[in-house]
Order: C-alpha cells, then sequence, then structure tokens
C-alpha cells in the first residue's frame, strides 16, 4: 500500500474530499510535495505558521527545550520555566486588566474555558454570539455557530445561546442582564474577513457594561501580528474581560490561552478546586516554541513590514475583472471576493498545479483565503500574485 492508500485507509477524514496533498518537507514560505515540487503557502495551516516553516529560531528553541523536560504533570501544578516566561511575555504586551493566563492546547480548549469562567464569574447562563462565526468544534463552542447545518446531527448543543448579526447595532438590544458574556471575533474569518465597524465594537461595549456582561474576544485566527498589529482589539480601543488565542501562538505547535484579570480568572481555581482541567495544556515544548516565536515577532519590524507587503499584493491583483473586492484585515489576512462559489472551486486545484496553495472560507465559499507567512519575502510575493492572475486568467477563458 503506498502512503496516500494507508491515508485513505486509516486516517479519519473531516470531510468526503480531503485535499490528499503528500507532504515531503516545508521551509519558509514553501511546502515541498513527494516529487520535490515546491508551493507557495498562501494558507500557513489556516493561520497557524505565521513565521512560515522550519524557522530557525523556533526549531533551535524546540531542540533546547527537548534536552531539559517534556511533560511532567498537568498543568497548573509545576512551575515550568517555558510556561512562566511566555505567560509573562504575554501580559507585558497586553492591558493590565489581562493579567493572567489559562494555557491549553488548542483554540477550542480555550474557548471552552472562557465559556465557563464567564458562566461561573457572572452566575448567569446566556450566552451572545454573533452569526457566521467559529469558535472551534468541542459541544461549547461546536453550540455557538449559527449555521444549523454543522451542528444538526449532534444535537441537543448547549442551550442559552442567542446569535446577533456582526456589526448590526439593533441586535445588540439581545443583550440583556441575563447574559453572562458576549463572545465574538474582533474581525470574522470565516466569514470571509469581516472587519468591524468601531462603532459596533463602542456599543457592544457599553451595552455590556450597563448589563453586566463581559467581553470574550476570540483571536485564535487574529492575534500574533495577523492583522497588522499584535492583537486585533489593539486598533479599535476595546479591551476584553476574557481574550482566547490560538493557533499561531504556539510557533508551529498546539497551544491556545485563555487571558483574563486574576480576580476574574480565580473563579475556576476554587469552589470547587480542579473544576477545568487539561493534561497537556501549556506543553513545554509548545510554549519553548510559542516563545521564541513571540520574541522573534517583537524584535523585528516584521508586523509593520506585513502592512507594506499586503499593500504590494492588494495592487498587484485588485484590477483583475473577476475580482469583486479584496476585504484585507490591516496586514497580511484578506479575502479575495469573486461573489462565485463555483470559480473559487475551480480557482484552487488550478493555483495548485501552478505552485500555489489557496483555500476558501467555512462561511463563505465564494471568496480566497490568503494568508501568507508574515516574513514572506517580495519576489515570493510576486510569484504568487502572478500565479493568481494567470489562475484567473484561465477559467476566464
Amino acid at each position: 500500500m503506498t502512503i496516500r492508500s494507508k491515508f485513505l485507509a486509516h486516517i479519519a477524514r473531516t470531510s468526503p474530499f480531503p485535499l490528499k496533498f503528500e507532504v515531503s518537507k516545508a521551509e519558509g514560505c514553501r511546502i515541498f510535495d513527494q516529487e520535490g515540487k515546491s508551493y507557495i503557502d498562501f494558507i500557513s495551516g489556516i493561520g497557524v505558521s505565521n513565521l512560515g516553516h522550519a524557522n530557525q529560531h523556533i526549531l533551535k528553541a524546540i531542540h533546547a527545550q527537548t534536552n531539559e523536560y517534556l511533560h511532567t504533570m498537568v498543568y497548573g501544578e509545576h512551575i515550568q520555566s517555558p510556561q512562566v516566561s511566555l505567560a509573562t511575555l504575554l501580559t507585558e504586551n497586553l492591558p493590565i486588566s489581562l493579567d493572567q493566563v489559562y494555557f491549553h492546547s488548542s483554540g477550542t480548549e480555550a474557548i471552552e474555558c472562557a465559556l465557563k469562567l464567564a458562566k461561573k464569574y457572572t452566575g448567569k447562563s446566556k450566552i451572545v454570539a454573533c452569526k457566521n462565526a467559529y469558535h472551534g468544534s468541542t459541544y461549547g463552542a461546536m453550540s455557538l455557530m449559527s449555521d444549523t447545518s454543522k451542528t444538526a446531527g449532534y444535537g441537543p448543543v448547549m442551550p442559552n445561546v442567542s446569535h446577533i448579526e456582526f456589526n448590526n447595532l439593533y441586535d445588540l438590544n439581545t443583550i440583556d442582564e441575563y447574559t453572562a458574556a458576549v463572545i465574538t471575533e474582533v474581525i470574522q474569518a470565516e466569514a470571509g474577513i469581516q472587519t468591524p465597524d468601531p462603532q459596533f465594537l463602542i456599543a457592544l461595549q457599553q451595552k455590556c457594561e450597563q448589563n453586566g456582561v463581559l467581553i470574550i474576544f476570540d483571536e485564535i485566527q487574529t492575534g500574533m501580528g495577523r492583522t497588522g498589529s499584535l492583537f486585533a482589539f489593539q486598533y479599535y480601543g476595546i479591551t476584553p474581560d476574557i481574550l482566547v488565542l490560538g493557533k499561531s501562538l504556539g510557533g508551529g505547535l498546539p497551544l491556545s490561552a485563555c487571558i483574563a484579570h486574576h480576580t476574574l480568572m480565580n473563579a475556576i481555581a476554587d469552589n470547587p478546586p480542579l473544576s477545568h482541567m487539561t493534561t497537556f495544556g501549556g506543553h513545554p515544548l509548545s510554549c519553548a516554541a510559542g516563545l521564541a516565536s513571540m520574541q522573534l515577532i517583537l524584535s523585528t519590524r516584521m508586523i509593520e513590514e506585513s502592512r507594506d507587503k499586503a499593500a504590494f499584493l492588494i495592487d498587484k491583483i485588485q484590477d483583475h475583472i473577476l475580482v469583486k473586492k479584496i476585504r484585507a484585515a490591516h496586514g497580511l489576512w484578506m479575502a479575495i471576493d469573486l461573489n462565485d462559489a463555483d470559480l473559487v472551486q475551480k480557482i484552487i486545484p488550478i493555483a495548485q498545479e501552478k505552485g500555489l496553495l489557496i483555500d476558501w472560507f467555512l462561511f463563505n465559499d465564494k471568496s480566497i483565503r490568503i494568508a501568507p507567512p508574515l516574513n514572506i519575502e517580495y519576489p515570493d510575493l510576486e510569484i504568487a500574485a502572478r500565479i493568481l492572475k494567470d489562475s484567473f486568467d484561465q477559467v476566464c477563458n
């Protein structure tokens, strides 16, 4: 049996149509197949590989940590230097109201922590989420989805979840005194890079303050420089009560975080104790990689330069006849709106054949996802832009 046939036989699928791209190696902004052909990675593992593949600074930190220790005890019991160092660096770069970190392994696990924390701290059970948002696939996170086609087979889902339209001021009336928290992405990812109206976020904050409601910002995809700043909420002057990070936080390894003020976070530490636990959360290897990644981001102009790179890429492709709109999130993260799902599905394999990996969005199949590593160089952006335009031309003919 070939590795492809073993993959199909023994790896559980998430869809009937897996990409089946066979990876041999990855380096920088490129992934190589079994024939040695290279592909520019414009997906970055759905935002995980913000600093590209096989980053030497991160690999050095991983190798150093493997010589010290790996797992020693369930999270929160042993003092482990990589956890402490990363938590310290994170909180040093956040508002003072976000001073305590609970590490997990995946974004959805950190979302579960945020939901539990909000309910226990407030003593209320209602959660308000936005339509067309994706926060994860565990039961609590999945229950936040408005698209019932994604949850119908798993019901009943978590009760007392209400949905509002992102950027709809009238819908904020859904938030009331029975609401524990409102959870929203600062910039909606799987809806196809939908940026917020600043007035919406201001009104959201006011409504929550009036009703004693916590604000949870999901920055699993937007965090760590993806939107041209370290965190997307920094653009809008609204600080959440609870911040959730994931994906690129671990520098390519599994890591996420739920961050809040210590007085809030203490709610899950007692009455009863050990009511929220994780075995592998904050794994020392992941934290070492995450620390190295964050140090590299902060010590360079990578985030600032990503804004210029985004403008360069947009300028190269925005005038094509197929491009209806480009929704950009300040940095190297955007949606190329073609307003045609069939076109998107035709272009993705054509671009791959030409050496460019692109994707679509979970709740927006009419747009192409663009999210290359932040440290991609201009020559590769130039090549990628040419492949995109050539792929667009091919479906036009």
